[in-house]
């Protein structure tokens, strides 16, 4: 198996690691970094749990290689709090019960991030257009839509994704 030295930052922190050319960018975070927070759900992008931002773009991270991220800036759901406040996003889910089991949450987080950064005040379609590609078997929907709608109320994407994006 060929092997890889590559250089990332994660969540602000940069490593250098050697990975087996076809480790993806899921099983890097969780596996190399211990960062568990991002899930792995399905390894075929269709359910968004892994949902990161590379480079200022939210990629299902079960969908990009490690190696494509050589030299990449990755957030993900534990970079978010800033000064140890909770991000907007994430008080959102926290105030309108956004979740219930919690495994699609930190995917969930990452792409309403993503859609805020993108559009800072979007209605309710387009909240559900912006985290389409997100699933969650648990809820209607409902509360996590009004945990985007909060966010845009109260600090938008938040600091640490607003300086991530540029």
């Amino acid at each position: 198996m060929s092997h890889h030295k590559i250089t990332v930052t994660v969540n602000g922190a940069t490593s250098e690691d050697e990975v087996e050319s076809r480790l993806l960018l899921v099983h890097y975070l969780r596996d190399v970094r211990n960062l568990t927070g991002t899930h792995v759900g399905c390894d075929t992008s269709n359910c968004g749990a892994c949902t990161v931002m590379l480079n200022g773009r939210t990629v299902k991270s079960c969908s990009v290689l490690a190696v494509a991220a050589d030299g990449a800036d990755v957030l993900t759901v534990e970079g978010l709090a800033a000064d140890g406040r909770m991000s907007p996003v994430q008080q959102g889910f926290q105030q309108c019960h956004g979740l219930q089991c919690g495994y699609c949450t930190p995917g969930m987080v990452m792409a309403a991030t993503g859609l805020l950064l993108e559009n800072p005040d979007p209605d309710e379609d387009e909240v559900r257009e912006g985290i389409e590609g997100n699933l969650c078997r648990c809820t209607g929907y409902s509360m996590i839509v009004d945990s985007v709608r909060w966010a845009a109320e109260h600090g938008g994407a938040g600091e640490v994704a607003a300086r991530h994006a540029r």
